[in-house]
């Protein structure tokens, strides 16, 4: 049982989405540990542990481990156990022996347990306020209510007392891993130049690739029925590529994706920077062939490899100059109380309050915008190349210094564009060894999470009970 760490985008530390939050937290804790259990630890001296009494006659459980002066009961194991088995069913995980996955279970939740002690010793808390805040932001994530997201909790047969339980253990360790690993890396100019230079070595295997896509969305809140649909339109769209269907014409009938009327075009890219679905099928393809039917979190895909190119020329170019564009823009994102069709709506309204001076840009981002950025009036200071999203960035393409964009969608939402200026600039070599330090701290963080959770691991008391 594995689970693929997705942490490439250093400025976005989120709490992990809700629909596989609490399986990829205890699947991923289970991974980094050993296969089996340590075995069983010399008794703790008389007046350490001492269990607590049932509290109630009726309810038949018994202590599983003890963790410290913790336990874990079989029902607790088994109620894991339960709900873990349920999500993977639900994503069509493959499912491991009932032994396997039971022993990885009891070990993550050994380390838990561990981890959430040191936590409490430590003074680590988070308060009602920031939970809620926290789960309003997952709620927000997966386009859903509290209500509806606390609705299909339950429906799943995870109480949302537990979930709510879950997220604050999770915030209150990513506070203890923040101040026991994370403040204590450090990085040295030596390390930043070694980096570099293999970089520079290495630049002659780099390879881009120029691709088209023809997207079918799946739309929010889904029926099976509608998916079916959806994934049968795009079988036939392959079907057509298949007995010779111009691609781009093809993309501008079927494609829902923005770049559709562009026959699908999106351009040279560099694969590392591409969702890990989409380049590990890339990789395999040679320039004008197009990958089998794909499926995201937003739809079904066909990607066609147009061109395949080597990096460096490109790279020599890049480090002479680099055009930098500064942009604003207004975001409206689509919620239950905000449809994709209102949000177009309304920006339509905007642009044309716009478009008759009667309004000022930076006015309508503080009043309607859903971003960040707002309170600065919608202004994302300069842009590189590649610092976007490819949607955003082929929108901000196009446009002219002083001109706003219609609603351009992209996964975060909605948005009106205006590029307010223009400029070459020389490659940064500050730049270049800031997103050096950025590589090799991503890498330093892992191993030095793993070797952490592992020596708080090792320095718990723990007593493996055999049934009675």
């Amino acid at each position: 049982m594995s689970v693929s760490q997705i942490m490439r985008n250093i400025r976005m530390h989120q709490l992990k989405t809700a629909a596989l939050l609490l399986c990829t937290l205890i699947a991923g804790q289970a991974a980094a540990q050993t296969a089996k259990p340590a075995a069983p630890a010399a008794a703790k001296p008389a007046g350490g542990f001492l269990p607590p009494a049932s509290s109630s006659a009726n309810v038949i459980d018994s202590i599983a481990v003890v963790v410290n002066d913790d336990v874990i009961t079989r029902n607790e194991l088994a109620a894991r156990v339960r709900s873990i088995e349920a999500r993977m069913k639900a994503a069509s995980a493959p499912m491991p022996a009932a032994a396997d996955l039971q022993r990885q279970v009891v070990e993550a939740m050994i380390v838990e347990r561990a981890q959430q002690q040191l936590a409490k010793e430590m003074g680590v808390k988070v308060s009602d306020q920031e939970l809620d805040r926290a789960i309003g932001r997952i709620a927000e994530q997966q386009k859903m209510s509290l209500q509806d997201m606390r609705n299909q909790m339950e429906k799943e047969g995870m109480p949302y007392a537990t979930f709510r339980e879950e997220i604050r253990n999770e915030m209150m360790m990513q506070r203890l891993r923040e101040h026991e690993v994370d403040n204590k890396i450090q990085i040295s100019d030596a390390e930043v130049d070694t980096y570099l230079a293999a970089e520079q070595a290495a630049v002659a295997d780099q390879v881009e690739i120029n691709i088209s896509q023809i997207m079918v969305r799946i739309p929010e809140n889904a029926s099976p029925e509608q998916i079916a649909a959806r994934k049968a339109r795009a079988d036939e769209v392959a079907r057509q590529l298949r007995t010779g269907a111009d691609f781009a014409k093809t993309a501008a009938t079927y494609s829902d994706a923005p770049d559709a009327l562009k026959g699908g075009e999106i351009g040279w890219r560099d694969p590392n920077r591409l969702p890990p679905l989409f380049a590990e099928a890339l990789v395999k393809l040679s320039p004008g062939q197009v990958t089998p039917v794909m499926r995201s979190n937003t739809g079904f895909h066909l990607l066609k490899l147009v061109g395949k190119r080597n990096a460096v020329a490109d790279d020599k170019e890049k480090a002479v100059a680099q055009q930098q564009t500064r942009v604003r823009h207004i975001l409206l994102k689509v919620t239950p109380t905000m449809t994709a069709a209102d949000a177009k709506r309304k920006l339509g309204e905007l642009k044309e309050r716009l478009d008759n001076k009667a309004a000022k840009f930076e006015e309508l981002a503080r009043l309607f915008s859903n971003d960040g950025s707002a309170a600065k009036g919608g202004d994302l200071g300069w842009l590189y190349p590649g610092d976007s999203v490819p949607e955003f960035e082929t929108a901000v393409a196009a446009l002219k210094p002083g001109e706003v964009s219609g609603a351009v969608e992209t996964p975060f939402g909605f948005h009106l564009i205006e590029v307010l200026e223009r400029k070459s600039d020389d490659a940064s070599k500050e730049r270049q060894r800031v997103a050096a330090r950025q590589v090799i701290r991503e890498r330093k963080l892992q191993e030095a999470s793993e070797d952490w959770a592992r020596q708080v691991r090792d320095r718990a008391y723990v007593e493996f009970r055999e049934e009675k």
